[in-house]
């Protein structure tokens, strides 16, 4: 079933050079951003805050549902797809606004139990012109239990063109999610991603993932992106050593450590 809302926010952020320089670090690239200078993709994910009380978060540390998203009475919830059409790129200390508006919500019923997808869409303005418009899909779903089969994420293809190999320790996770203000504990509390959530360990952010991914395939392109869509297929485990890799047809993945695939995009 899909209902459909009219729901929306908007928020207005200057675009701190200093948190860009930040994300530059994190990433492991020198930090170069100055104010007019233009943001790579995806960089806008460290602003546009949403703070709210210890009162207004969940278990999970993510502000509760009922608000703009609705409560679906699913507690999980998991980045699980995405796309960007980059028009222009964003610029570094001027003032931007991002307004948001749920498209659409899905439930189905998965393999292990019932499934809520929430479609938003995320248009990003500056100097009075739509630079980028976002699409994030998130999926909510119940606990895991003892009797539930782990899903078995793909294997990852091994004839790309281009691989770079990262991983990404606890301290990176803190610093990612300090910077786009994510307070899911699956990226800091192990034993609240391993006991409550079932993860092996720490997960490294879907987003990130994706961070990289589009990064990689700009290099490889050797111009600026224009569209970028990806899929997360399966977590990547803190200080697990993972392959990014590119394609000569644009094609992207994750390849974890045990040939499984974290993440697949396509890139222009």
């Amino acid at each position: 079933m899909t209902d459909r809302s009219t729901q929306t926010q908007t928020f207005v952020d200057t675009l701190d050079p200093a948190r860009a320089r930040g994300l530059q670090a994190t990433l492991d690239q020198t930090p170069t951003i100055n104010t007019g200078d233009a943001l790579p993709p995806f960089f806008h994910q460290i602003y546009f805050w949403d703070p709210m009380p210890a009162s207004g978060l969940g278990r999970d540390g993510h502000p509760k549902t009922g608000g703009f998203i609705p409560d679906m009475g699913l507690p999980r919830r998991m980045w699980a797809a995405g796309r960007m059409q980059i028009h222009r790129p964003l610029l570094a200390g001027i003032q931007a606004e991002k307004r948001s508006s749920i498209e659409s919500v899905t439930r189905k019923d998965g393999r292990t139990g019932p499934l809520a997808f929430v479609r938003i869409r995320h248009d990003l303005w500056q100097r009075q012109g739509l630079a980028q418009t976002e699409w994030q899909e998130i999926v909510y779903r119940h606990d895991p239990s003892p009797d539930t089969p782990t899903p078995v994420p793909p294997t990852a293809p091994h004839d790309e063109t281009v691989r770079q190999q990262l991983t990404f320790g606890s301290t990176a996770l803190f610093r990612y999610s300090a910077l786009t203000f994510n307070g899911h504990r699956i990226h800091y509390d192990a034993d609240y991603a391993r006991s409550v959530e079932g993860y092996a360990g720490l997960v490294v952010h879907g987003p990130l993932l994706a961070q990289m991914l589009m990064l990689l395939a700009q290099e490889a392109l050797g111009r600026p992106l224009t569209d970028f869509r990806y899929r997360a297929t399966g977590p990547l485990i803190a200080d697990e050593p993972a392959d990014f890799c590119w394609r000569a047809d644009g094609q992207l993945w994750v390849r974890g450590s045990d040939g499984r695939q974290c993440m697949s995009a396509e890139a222009s």
